[in-house]
């Protein structure tokens, strides 16, 4: 079957969720799809890593966007568009023409589009379109616009309302929608009330890849904390942890440390480092199984956002325990008390992971519990298994 892909990132190197899940789901299908790559890119050092995704793909092309997303060029844009600030930033006009010359030179089964955001790039076709929702933009947004400044919230109000009037517009318009769990399914849903054309195909793991490195022996007791920093929530979680939870930890445990791992980590983020010697900022990092080799617990506190997180299948993964909030283990069917540990409060956090640093043995069950649940659920052989069945039975329409 073929396929072209549009998506708003080149899938490598893996830095964020989106680039893992696109990744591992080429690197599975490429067997059995001929799939063309068109992908966003930030600078053209990033043309480097085409080749490791010629590895599965047919055939890439990557389109420059602005390198900085607050340029003034795009705030000007959005003022004067219906379109938000997120599709703005993402847009490239070149990609419209060289996506209609593809198809009227080639004879494509279907189109793949990951976000809405690369809807606006496709032009009107009767080839069959999946659109690909890894989080549902508009309340990430939502929830960071209720803490922020009066003026700044209702400055935010007016792009957070074009993000949900054009995410719901392009939820109706492709012909299959794809969500990260069952709860994402839910709440659409209710919101454009065509719940068949919503199908499930959640995030995953490579179980295998992380079970090449094991956990490694240390001193203190080590918390982790694991996110990339362009996303919203991820930015309001390590804040509640810092600022929150882990002065109780450490009344408790003097000699615990708190690692910080994400890509592209802000200022305030770096500060957390220079006030506080127990925390350690790490920021990217080539390997993640080292940074989850090296911690006896993951904190999650992740409080806004849909979909499913990576961090928590990787920790699983990885074997290493897990205490979380709500919000981030939504949508994985996991055991509280089990698979991982839940409270929505900052003593409540605290405590589980006090309890959690105390007790090995109660930290080597939930680790293989974990681990047994995330290759019976999540592992991407499973999870390309359900995209292919989708690609054809969509395809051959």
């Amino acid at each position: 079957m073929k396929i072209l892909m549009l998506t708003p990132y080149l899938p490598y190197p893996l830095l964020s969720g989106g680039q893992i899940r696109t990744y591992n789901l080429l690197k599975k299908l490429a067997n059995k799809h001929e799939v063309t790559l068109f992908s966003l890119i930030k600078d053209n050092d990033e043309k480097k890593f085409i080749p490791e995704l010629e590895k599965y793909c047919k055939n890439v092309r990557v389109f420059k966007r602005s390198s900085k997303p607050f340029t003034l060029k795009n705030i000007l844009k959005t003022t004067f568009s219906s379109y938000p600030f997120l599709v703005i930033r993402n847009h490239a006009p070149e990609i419209i023409s060289a996506v209609e010359e593809e198809l009227a030179k080639n004879k494509y089964d279907l189109i793949h589009a990951e976000t809405f955001y690369m809807m606006p790039h496709i032009p009107k076709t009767s080839i069959p379109t999946i659109l690909v929702e890894q989080t549902i933009e508009y309340l990430g947004y939502e929830s960071y616009a209720q803490k922020a400044f009066f003026l700044i919230r209702a400055i935010l109000s007016i792009d957070i309302n074009k993000i949900r009037r054009w995410e719901e517009h392009y939820w109706k318009v492709c012909d299959t929608l794809i969500v990260m769990s069952e709860d994402d399914k839910k709440y659409i849903s209710k919101e454009i009330k065509e719940s068949k054309k919503i199908e499930v195909v959640a995030n995953g793991v490579d179980t295998e890849w992380f079970e090449e490195v094991k956990k490694t022996k240390h001193q203190n007791p080590t918390l982790l904390s694991v996110g990339t920093f362009k996303w919203l929530p991820n930015v309001e979680a390590v804040e509640f942890l810092v600022k929150k939870v882990w002065p109780l930890i450490k009344t408790e445990l003097p000699n615990a440390k708190l690692w910080i791992v994400g890509n592209a980590p802000t200022e305030n983020v770096y500060l957390y480092e220079k006030k506080d010697p127990s925390i350690k900022v790490i920021g990217r990092i080539p390997d993640i199984r080292d940074a989850f080799s090296g911690a006896d617990v993951l904190m999650a506190p992740v409080f806004s956002g849909k979909g499913t997180r990576y961090k928590v299948l990787e920790a699983m993964a990885s074997e290493t325990p897990i205490v979380s909030t709500s919000t981030a283990v939504e949508g994985l069917n996991v055991k509280n008390g089990v698979h991982v540990m839940i409270d929505n409060t900052e003593q409540g956090m605290a405590d589980l992971a006090i309890e959690l640093l105390n007790n090995p043995e109660k930290r080597k069950n939930m680790a293989q519990y974990g681990k047994k649940f995330v290759k019976n659920n999540y592992d991407w052989s499973l999870i390309s298994d359900k995209l292919d069945i989708i690609y054809k039975r969509i395809g051959s329409k």
